[in-house]
This record gives structure tokens, sequence and C-alpha cells, in this order.
């Protein structure tokens, strides 16, 4: 139950533009006694995040791009707006560490969330993680930066939100120390579950943005259809669980009901269900150790039926045995899988390759890297940027061959 006398608490939103964000703007406006948005940021969607400084008055606004900032400001100087308009990487972590802010919602898709997720975490900030780069890029950096600034860490992914909410307390531990045997992520299978290889050679960009369970955004639908979605849980599952690859299990669940398990090691299985809405998981993040109002129906088991799990095929999806391998190599590896993922999906999005050349450029750049122990974020970025220079090198060589 909410103290009427708490003071309402300040909200920062890396990636207000994005689905996840909306959500979160979603919550927050059925709570206006508990929450107050503080920051909101955008890479170039100018027009979004207008309206949402318009309906939101935060104190700053943040673009990546310097011109589309530039843009913002004078949209919002036209109508007196109050917001003071940012732009760059670190006006972002400015915005994520302010002593103002409580709550920072890391939601920035792809590599440019790491930094201002890691400003928050040195800050002791409760931090609502949704960006999976900043875990597979620099886990053990991360965590480190966690324990260090005593920040919350509560994970927005429905699946890992799935399983801190069944996890006994105090998961920095090994698994076994409390009793668990090991965690199941449930996987939707995307659009092309029961496709054949043949059938994934032939995909398009349309039917691999049709996504049969989530609302989501372009390049994390496509990171589902391939399973590399699940392939990157895999690795934040790691972290955030201290789980060995050995401990997380895959288990196919078309129904999207059951958003994940933990198997105790006396035989039970505890399991979180709900509707496939990320709201709940938002919800649970900010309210947290309270459960808040998120908007979501009720489940409706009954017209749910039944619940169907089979085992992921990791030869039609070769992403998810990439994102394994990448784990057990460890170091920058996974920083390098991220990467090269990144490159294939614009890639595909821009109708560039096939579909099945995503995972074929992310094998030829990981096993062509030199794997080294992950040290900085210095070090992480720049990882990040020679293994991208890597994959547009493939692309070119592919079009060259073509060509030829």
């Amino acid at each position: 139950m909410h103290d009427a006398t708490q003071k309402i608490q300040s909200v920062t939103i890396l990636g207000a533009t994005g689905t996840i964000g909306m959500h979160t703007l979603d919550v927050i406006s059925q709570h206006p006694e508990r929450f107050s948005v503080f920051a909101l940021t955008a890479n170039t969607n100018v027009e979004s995040l207008f309206k949402l400084c318009q309906q939101y008055a935060p104190q700053y606004a943040v673009m990546l791009d310097a011109n589309m900032a530039m843009e913002l400001q004078k949209q919002l100087a036209a109508i007196h707006a109050n917001t003071v308009v940012l732009s760059g990487q670190d006006a972002l972590s400015m915005v994520a560490s302010h002593d103002e802010v409580s709550i920072v919602m890391a939601a920035i898709v792809g590599a440019a969330g790491l930094q201002p997720a890691i400003a928050a975490a040195h800050a002791g900030k409760r931090i609502l993680l949704a960006n999976k780069e900043t875990l597979v890029m620099a886990g053990s950096l991360f965590m480190q930066a966690v324990e260090k600034g005593g920040a919350t860490l509560l994970p927005i992914d429905s699946e890992h939100n799935a399983i801190f909410q069944v996890m006994p307390r105090g998961h920095g531990k090994h698994l076994a120390d409390m009793g668990v045997r090991r965690v199941l992520l449930t996987a939707s299978g995307g659009p092309f579950r029961n496709s054949t290889v043949e059938e994934l050679k032939a995909v398009t960009r349309t039917q691999a943005l049709n996504h049969p369970n989530w609302i989501m955004g372009p390049k994390i639908t496509i990171d589902s259809a391939t399973l590399m979605n699940k392939g990157l849980e895999v690795i934040e599952a790691h972290w955030l669980f201290n789980a060995s690859p050995a401990q997380i299990e895959v288990v196919v669940h078309p129904q999207s009901v059951i958003h994940s398990m933990v198997e105790y090691i006396d035989g039970s299985v505890l399991a979180q269900l709900g509707n496939p809405d990320m709201r709940t998981p938002i919800a649970y993040g900010l309210g947290y150790p309270d459960r808040l109002v998120s908007g979501v129906s009720s489940l409706d088991l009954i017209k749910t039926a039944r619940l169907d799990f089979s085992a992921p095929d990791m030869k039609r999806f070769p992403c998810l045995r990439l994102a394994y391998q990448a784990l057990e190599l460890g170091g920058t590896a996974p920083a390098i899988l991220n990467a090269a993922n990144e490159v294939a999906v614009e890639a595909f999005l821009a109708e560039q390759i096939d579909f099945m050349d995503i995972p074929r450029l992310i094998e030829d750049v990981l096993t062509s890297a030199t794997i080294e122990v992950a040290l900085s974020i210095e070090q992480l970025v720049a990882i990040d940027t020679q293994a991208r220079v890597s994959a547009r090198q493939w692309l070119t060589q592919q079009k060259v061959a073509i060509a030829c």
C-alpha cells in the first residue's frame, strides 16, 4: 500500500518514444500521486518527443542527434514550454544520474543505451532495465557498477521480470545455494517457429515484422523472429541471476502466457503468468515492492485453454546457438555478437540481405574476431565499433560476390 506522505518519485525515461517508453508513460499516468516525469529522451523522433513534452512537461528533453535537438528546441520555444533541450551521450548520462531522479527506465534500443545505464548505476538509482545491450555488452562491468553505486536493478524484459518475481530474494548468490536448479526462459518462437529451412530462406521483411503475440519495435521484432532475442536474454539471465549457461534453458511456448519459470531442487517449478502486455513488468518495476494497477486485463485461463511447450531448433534458428557460444567464450564475445547482430538486422530491414544471412553474418564476424577480457567501457565501445566495421565489410563483400 502506498504511503500518502511519501514524496513523488521523479522518473527519467531513456527511449521515451519507443514501445517500452510509451507503456511506461501510460502506467505513470495512472499514478500521478506517485510519479512525475523528470526527463524524456529520444534518438531522432522530434514529432513524438514534442507531443510527449507537451503532455508531461519534463524538466529535460534529450535527443541523441544534435540537429534534431535544435528542431525540438524551436518547436518547444514556439509554445513557450519550459523544458530544457539537450543532445548527445553526455546529456543522456546526466539525466540518468541527476540528483532529483529516483527511477530510470533504461529502454534505449542498442549500444547507445549502455553509457546512461552505467551512469544511473554509479549514481545509485532504481534502474528498470529494458535495454538488453547493457548486460550483453558489459554484464560484468555493469553489475559491478550496480553493486558499487548501491543501485537497485529490476529487469523489465517480461522473461527476466518473471524470473525475478519467483526467485528467492538475495539471488546474487549461486543458484544452488538458494535451492534453485535452473531457470527456464520461455520463447514465443516468433512467426516462423513451424517454418522449414527453405521457407526461412524466403522470409520477407513484412513477414518477419508480424509478431503473433507482442507489439514491439522493429529491431526487437526481428530478433524475436531469429530467436536472437532469446539468445540475448540467455546472456542477460547469466548476469542477472548468476546462472551458468547450463542452468539456463530456453523453452518455446507459443501462447506467451507463462513468461518464464524457476525450477527448484525439490522438483517445484514456479512460474509467472499473465497476458502478453509489457505494462505488467513495467508496473512491477515502478512500484516495487508494492503492486500497482497497470491497466492490463485479467488473464482468462478458461479462454487460454491450453499451454504448449517444445524445444527450440538451433539448426533452423542458429542465432540462439551463437548466443550460447558467445556466453561460453565470455569476455568481449557477447559485445561482438551484439554489434554484428545490430548491423545484420539493419541490413535485413533495409532489404540488403536475406533472413538467413543474419546468422551467417554474425557467425563470420564472431569467429574471425579476437576475444579479449572485458576490462572497461571504453574498451567495449571500441570493440563494438570494430565489430560493426567487420560486419559492414562482410556486407560489402557479399554485394561484390553477388555482382560477380
